[in-house]
Order: structure tokens, then sequence, then C-alpha cells
């Protein structure tokens, strides 16, 4: 298994692959620590725990170079990640026990009450884009529960799956409480068919969830699944216009737009729309790629030249099908990955760029007259993960929110982003369930009803 700078084209470390006798025994070790971990306390697991998020602090400059040797991110956004992980460890090592604390209910019974218990080993399997955060988010979680953790990482990071075990293991968790396994796609199936795995999450594209959730059925595993989305981001006729546009383009340009709740496709009130583009388009004209360790970078390489190539063809498809391009648009010269920011509007029916994620630093703009207008293009998708709107009538833009857009999550005058506090997923294609908050911790656990007489 091969990690392979995106900004060098260099191989940045070789690892060998787990064969099928290697990953069973690892399940059958996750799965007798489980045995025991299950039946910690909460105050002993939360002590793990805070000291995982020190660790994280501790060793950000050496993981945050992990992350962007292997898929590209800027050096800066690389520590915010970890930054972000020790965030999401800090938060559950605080509130699980009191989101896992027993709840009793009053019935004629003597008493009723819920009790949240562990299931067993939950697999998960995750994406390159943010390496370190997606398995945090679930890794925090997931063993606050009581649960043990699998990892099968995306196969262009493997050093940074295990960096993470490594990290639990310096945090004093119990030998085998979370590994990693280095596998191919090809072997998530038989993983699942394990017995001993109970529980399956996955954060990756559309079509990856709907194999491994057909998988999981197919054996009555429960999953929770946050895959791809293409996020409208709504700009009514009394936006601030300047800020907005400032908003959307570090929305659309965050990882070199490689996240599914980037900013995608703006829709803009006619009565706006010329301002904004031309604020939009200053913003990502300015916009300069190169070196990721270089501070003055905007944005980095994509994670892998495949990944900018397809993205490019969806890009070229567009304009051969009518959309007009504004800036960008062109593979540079040389062996980095890199796309640079790109705008396309007049984006109609039948184009990828109306269709399909742009999963790369590429906006599509789209001019409405009305705000029923503005909803009905937002939700001519199939995805529905996140999206914002930006107005000076927050009392609208609630109910624009709440009523209007069919995602998971809204933000009013910012761009999206995940946080440990609140829930996170999304709706039709982007996926089921919820990670994050008490929502995301009470995924895997057995809801218990106890009644007494």
């Amino acid at each position: 298994m091969k990690a392979i700078n995106p900004f060098t084209g260099k191989i940045c470390g070789i690892y060998p692959k787990h064969n099928e006798k290697e990953v069973n025994q690892i399940i059958n070790q996750v799965d007798l620590a489980y045995k025991s971990w299950r039946a910690s306390d909460c105050s002993e697991r939360s002590a793990f725990l805070f000291r995982l998020g020190e660790l994280l602090l501790e060793k950000e400059d050496w993981l945050s170079d992990i992350i962007t040797s292997e898929m590209g991110k800027l050096k800066k956004e690389s520590l915010a990640e970890v930054r972000k992980c020790a965030w999401v460890c800090r938060y559950y090592a605080e509130h699980a026990p009191e989101f896992l604390a027993s709840e009793s209910i009053q019935t004629e019974s003597s008493q009723a009450f819920v009790s949240y218990q562990p299931i067993g080993t939950v697999l998960a399997v995750m994406p390159w884009n943010f390496p370190f955060w997606q398995v945090f988010r679930f890794l925090a979680p997931t063993l606050m529960a009581g649960n043990t953790g699998l990892l099968k990482h995306a196969s262009n990071v493997p050093g940074c799956a295990l960096a993470i075990e490594q990290l639990v293991e310096e945090a004093g968790f119990p030998e085998n409480v979370f590994r990693t396994i280095l596998v191919g796609g090809s072997e998530v199936k038989a993983i699942i068919g394990n017995t001993k795995v109970k529980a399956v999450t996955l954060t990756g594209s559309t079509p990856a969830g709907k194999s491994v959730a057909a998988a999981a059925g197919a054996v009555l595993k429960k999953t929770v699944l946050e895959l791809g989305g293409s996020d409208p981001y709504l700009i009514l006729e009394d936006a601030d216009v300047q800020e907005a546009a400032r908003l959307c383009a570090a929305g659309r340009l965050l990882n070199a737009g490689q996240s599914c709740i980037g900013a995608k496709r703006f829709i803009v009130m006619d009565s706006v729309y010329e301002a904004f583009k031309a604020e939009l388009l200053r913003h990502m004209e300015s916009a300069r790629y190169g070196n990721p360790k270089d501070e003055t970078t905007s944005i980095g390489p994509m994670a892998r030249l495949d990944l900018r190539d397809e993205l490019h063809e969806q890009v070229v498809k567009s304009i051969q099908l009518g959309a007009k391009l504004l800036c960008g648009g062109y593979i540079p010269d040389g062996e980095a990955a890199f796309y640079p920011a790109t705008v396309l509007e007049n984006v109609q029916k039948g184009m990828p760029a109306y269709h399909e994620e742009l999963f790369g630093p590429v906006a599509a703009l789209f001019r409405v007259k009305s705000h029923d207008e503005a909803i009905s293009v937002a939700n001519d998708t199939v995805f529905g993960l996140g999206g914002a709107i930006f107005t000076q009538n927050t009392e609208n833009a609630k109910l624009l929110a709440e009523k209007g857009l069919e995602a998971g999550c809204v933000f009013i005058n910012d761009f999206v982003k995940s946080d440990p506090r609140l829930p996170f997923g999304g709706v039709k294609e982007s996926g089921y369930g919820r990670e994050l908050s008490l929502l995301g911790i009470r995924e895997f656990v057995n809801a218990k009803t106890i009644v007494i007489k």
C-alpha cells in the first residue's frame, strides 16, 4: 500500500497490506478487548480520551506533516484538523457520562428506565479528505460508549491510519481497543460479514455508501452513512454581498474544495447577481495554488491526479454543454495534482456541474428571480447534506432553512462546518444517521428498556 505525495508526486511511504488471516486475527483481538472494555467505568474511559486529546496537541506538528504529505492539505489546514480532533476528544470526555446516563420514564410500573449500553466492535470505513477528523469524530464517541473500534482507512493515507492507532496506544487505552486494518475496498464486504463486527459507519461517496449499506443489510447490521453533497448557498437580495462572497469563496476553497460540505452551488437573486459574481471572482481569481507548506498558498494540490482529472472532465463537459467559464478550468503544467479556482455560470440541467458533486475548487453560479425559485433549484439534487443562506432577514432565513431546504444542516450567514456539539449528517443520497453531539454517541448503543413491576 503506497502513499504518494500529491505535491511532489513521490512515494512518501510503503506499507504492507494485511492478509485475510491477519485481518481475522485483528478482529478477534478487538472483540476480545471489548469483553473487558465494555465493563470499564465511564470516568476511566474519559481519562484515556482526555489524554488522547493532549497527545494530539503535543504531536500536532508531526501529525499535520503526515496529513499534508499524504493528501496535500495546506499545512495550516492540517494543523487546524488535528486541533479539532483534540476538541472532539475533550468534548466527549466531558459530556459522554451525561449522554449515556440512564433515563427514567414515568409509567404505571414502579420503575422504568432506558439504559444505554455498548454493542461491540464498530467498523469505520473512512475517506482521505479529512484523514484525522473523520476518524476521530467516530473514534471518540465509539470508545466512550464502551464499544471497540476497527478502522479501514482510505488506501492513500495509510500513514495517517497507523499514526492514529499509535496515538490510541500511547494514550494508555487497553490493548486492541482500537485497531487499524490495511486493506483495499474489495475486502470490506467480508469484514462486515464477520459476526464479531456489530455495526458499520462510512464517510465517503454515495456509491460506496450504497455498497456498504447493502452488505450490512444482508447481515442485519446497523449503518451510519455520511456521503456526498452538492451544497447550495442562497444569496438573497438583502445579503451583505461582499461578506457573502468572501465566506462563499472560503467555503469553496477549503481543503482544495475536497469536502462533502464544501460550498458548491451559489444560487443568487437576480438583483445582486452581478455584484456577487464580481466579488466571488475577485476572491477566486486571487487564490493561488502552490506548495501546501507555504503560508502564502491558498490552494494545495488535490489528493490524487486521477481525482483532479475527473474534476476537469466534469468542467469540460459542462462547458461543452453550454456553461460559461469565468475563471480557471485548466490543468496546470507539472507533476503536482493542482487545479485552479474555477467558476462556471449558465449552469443548466443535463450538465455535470448541475447534477454531480464537484469535489474540488469549482463553483457553479445560478441566477434566480424569487425565493421559491431559489429553493426549487437548491433542492433539485439527489444530495441533501448542507446548505447556507445569506441575508439580513434572519427570521425569513430560519423559515427557509426549516421548511424549505432539504438538508441535514443549514448555516445562516456563514459557510457550513462540523462542530462536536451539533448533530452532523444528511438526507436523500447524502446518507442517514448522525455523527457528533448526543445523537452521534447514541447511534451505536443498545437503548435498553428496563421495567420493574
